[in-house]
C-alpha cells in the first residue's frame, strides 16, 4: 500500500496540462553539461554490474550508461517516442505519462539496476513511483537517482522548486524510506567545466545522487 507524504499543494505545478503535450516534440539536446555527464557515467561504471538487467526510467534519446560495457539487457521508458527511438543503449522501451499512471508495465524483481536522471522532479505521486520500484528491483537491486539544478521549473511541482538542492535529496530519501527502503546513500559533488580548448575551467553543474538499496 502507498504511504502518502505530499501535501496535494506540494504536488502543484505552474503548468498543470497533461504533460505528454509538453513532451510531444522531441528534445534531442543534453540537458546537464559535460561534467556531469562524465561524473554520472563514472558512478554508473562504479556501480552497475555487466551481467545486469536495467531499467532506465523517464530515459530520452541518451542514458549516459560507459560506452565500453556491455549489460544484460536495458529497458528505457519515457514520454516521447522518437527521444527513445534514438537511443542505442536501449534494448526494448515503452512510453507512460508516470503523473496519470504510476502501475509501472514490469514483473516483481524483474530489475537490477534501476537508474533515473534529471527526471525525478517532474513527478507528481513519488511515493506511487517509489512503491512500484520497490516492487520491480530484486532484493539487493540498486536505484539510483540523479539530479542537477535545472529543470523545466513550469512542470515542476512546488515541493522541488521551493526546495534547496540539500532539500531535494532529504526530499527524496523521505519518499523512499516512507515506502519501505532503506535510507539511501547521498553524493553531492561540484563538477568542472571546461571550455573547448580545455584551458579555462570554471563550475559545472552540480552533481547530487540518491543511491538506494532494496531489501
Amino acid at each position: 500500500m502507498v504511504n502518502r507524504v505530499l501535501l496535494d499543494h506540494q504536488r502543484w505545478k505552474q503548468d498543470n496540462s497533461n504533460d505528454e503535450i509538453f513532451y510531444s516534440t522531441p528534445k534531442l539536446v543534453h540537458h546537464l553539461d559535460a561534467g556531469f555527464r562524465d561524473r554520472l557515467t563514472k558512478l554508473y561504471t562504479e556501480l552497475i554490474p555487466k551481467n545486469s538487467i536495467i531499467l532506465d526510467l523517464m530515459s530520452s534519446w541518451v542514458s549516459h550508461l560507459p560506452k565500453n560495457i556491455k549489460y544484460k539487457k536495458i529497458i528505457g521508458h519515457g514520454l516521447n517516442e522518437v527521444e527513445l527511438k534514438s537511443n542505442p543503449r536501449l534494448d526494448s522501451y515503452w512510453v507512460q505519462n508516470l503523473n496519470i499512471n504510476q502501475s509501472l508495465l514490469l514483473d516483481q524483481s524483474c530489475i537490477d539496476i534501476c537508474t533515473i536522471v534529471a527526471g525525478w522532479q517532474y513527478l507528481q505521486e513519488p511515493e506511487a513511483i517509489a512503491c512500484e520500484l520497490k516492487r520491480i528491483i530484486k532484493p539487493g537491486g540498486l536505484l539510483i537517482i540523479s539530479f542537477s539544478n535545472r529543470a523545466f521549473w513550469h512542470k515542476a511541482p512546488s515541493i522541488w522548486i521551493d526546495s534547496t538542492s540539500e532539500q531535494r535529496l532529504n526530499y527524496i530519501s523521505a519518499i523512499l524510506v516512507s515506502q519501505g527502503w532503506p535510507p539511501p546513500d547521498t553524493i553531492k559533488e561540484e563538477t568542472i567545466s571546461k571550455n573547448i580548448f580545455n584551458i579555462l575551467k570554471t563550475p559545472g553543474d552540480p552533481f547530487y545522487s540518491i543511491v538506494a538499496k532494496n531489501k
